[in-house]
């Protein structure tokens, strides 16, 4: 069994996606920033494994993730 097979990107991914979460259940907009680095390593996983639907789809969940910090940004308008 290999533990660093793809270089450890995989096991930094997975913390950052961990970490990501847990902080935006915390409602921290830090959060977002994680995952898109986690995202980042996902797609450098899939790039080594050769998976085309997994660059894809970590590519548009950083789109995803930007489109959060933005809407996060912006401030609450009270009615």
């Amino acid at each position: 069994m290999a533990y660093f097979q793809y270089y450890g990107v995989d096991w930094i991914a997975m913390i950052l996606t961990f970490l990501a979460i847990w902080q935006i259940g915390n409602k921290k907009k830090i959060g977002f920033i994680l995952m898109i680095g986690g995202n980042s390593s996902w797609i450098a996983v899939g790039i080594l494994t050769g998976s085309i639907a997994m660059v894809i789809a970590n590519f548009i969940f950083i789109l995803m993730n930007l489109r959060a910090i933005i809407k996060w940004s912006k401030p609450e308008l009270k009615s």
